[in-house]
């Protein structure tokens, strides 16, 4: 009779150390002076003395986020790697718009049955996001778990911790009547409505991620595949050159028409001029293949935009030069009304 052992029921625990092997080099990569402790300890440890220096009174923010559904046309495809950019992008983004500098950031991968070489791959796409916007990725959990996974099944959730002085806080108290609506274009979906994508394009539509489609000028999996763009470049032009942020709001998951009212104040809402700004051709395949009615579009997708500032409207002008002298595009698409904190589509 053969012995029963945990790799029999379905966990295999020298596949998690050679992830860990796999992955240990390259999360190294992100750490400053001040991480402590790296992978394999039982918590993470950052010193934050010197940080804390530069704060007269400093909140603590945190995010934690997944990439949803698009890890379904990742396995399709069978590319992993931007799902690890999309992880850190979703939740530092989240902070961004709030006026803080994120610190740490901690991730959790979890799936059927542990592949390291998949695992290097997303945390491979962690560690770009990471270093290119000074966080440290200084922990993380892999859990392989059989019968609550499908096979080839992965579930990507990241947390991130940041710092914001209290009195420059960014929430929206101030936006009033009057101010300006400047959009940050996306890559595409982000992470946002791919179960709609999903049936669109794979259920109704029949395709495969290798279709390829002349609307979209690339195959279906790329399209959908592109990166989570993160926002802390712009928003730090943005600070840096005086334009008083009054409100950000980051388009994430409820898309263009869910999360613009999180930060509209009583008595405000937003008037939105379609046509401003370049809507990516995906969106449109999307509409057409299912027939996807504008209004279902807007509250599912973030259309185009994946990043709405708030400013006043004589600083609207400065706010669009800081963004295109630095190389970036950015575009007014609106301003803010009398309503009850709905978005208007004109």
């Amino acid at each position: 009779m053969a012995k029963t052992d945990y790799k029999s029921s379905g966990v295999d625990i020298d596949a998690g150390n050679e992830a860990v092997n796999r992955i240990g080099p390259l999360v190294k990569t992100t750490f400053g002076p001040e991480v402590l402790t790296g992978l394999g300890a039982f918590g993470s440890m950052v010193e934050l003395g010197t940080t804390l220096k530069n704060y007269n009174n400093p909140v603590l923010i945190q995010s934690i986020d997944g990439v949803g559904t698009k890890v379904s046309v990742a396995k399709m495809a069978g590319k992993y790697y931007n799902l690890g950019i999309d992880v850190v992008s979703a939740t530092t983004n989240d902070i961004l718009v709030h006026g803080a500098q994120p610190v740490t950031f901690l991730d959790y991968i979890a799936n059927e049955k542990l592949d390291p070489a998949v695992v290097e791959e997303i945390v491979s796409g962690m560690v770009e996001n990471c270093r290119e916007n000074g966080i440290a990725l200084v922990g993380g959990e892999t859990a392989e778990m059989p019968s609550t996974y499908l096979p080839g099944e992965h579930d990507i959730v990241g947390c991130v911790t940041g710092l914001v002085e209290k009195d420059r806080i960014i929430n929206g108290a101030s936006i009033s009547v009057g101010d300006a609506v400047i959009a940050l274009p996306s890559s595409g979906l982000h992470t946002n409505g791919f179960s709609l994508a999903r049936k669109v394009f794979f259920e109704i539509a029949k395709m495969t991620t290798e279709d390829h489609l002349d609307e979209l000028g690339e195959s279906v999996g790329d399209a959908l595949l592109r990166p989570h763009l993160n926002y802390r470049k712009p928003i730090e032009k943005w600070l840096s050159s005086g334009i008083n942020l009054k409100g950000l709001s980051h388009i994430t998951g409820g898309g263009f028409l869910e999360n613009i009212p999180r930060i509209l104040p009583e008595g405000t809402a937003v008037e939105i001029e379609k046509g401003t700004w370049p809507k990516l051709p995906v969106f449109d395949v999307i509409a057409k293949l299912g027939e996807v009615e504008e209004l279902e579009m807007y509250r599912t997708f973030n259309m185009g935009v994946g990043l709405v500032a708030v400013v006043p409207a004589d600083q609207a002008d400065a706010a669009l030069e800081a963004i295109r002298n630095d190389g970036g595009d950015a575009y007014r698409v609106g301003s803010v009304i009398e309503g009850n904190q709905k978005v208007l589509l004109k």
